[in-house]
């Protein structure tokens, strides 16, 4: 089963946010999975210098 998605508003310049889908869509993918995999590459990029996040949503989302 696939995990839950969370979901982020963004606001960003009309002219920023075309340029992002055309190179998304140069890299046949969605502008949403395309940020999704710069999120990522980010983070383990950060997890490299920093060392790793330990995650627990129960932490940050206490509700859940």
């Amino acid at each position: 089963m696939e995990e839950e998605k969370a979901k982020f508003t963004l606001r960003i310049e009309a002219e920023t946010l075309q340029k992002f889908r055309y190179a998304a869509k140069r890299n046949l993918r969605s502008a949403n999975k395309e940020l999704e995999d710069i999120i990522k590459k980010h983070i383990e990029e950060f997890e490299k210098i920093h060392g790793k996040i330990e995650w627990n949503m129960f932490a940050v989302f206490p509700q859940l």
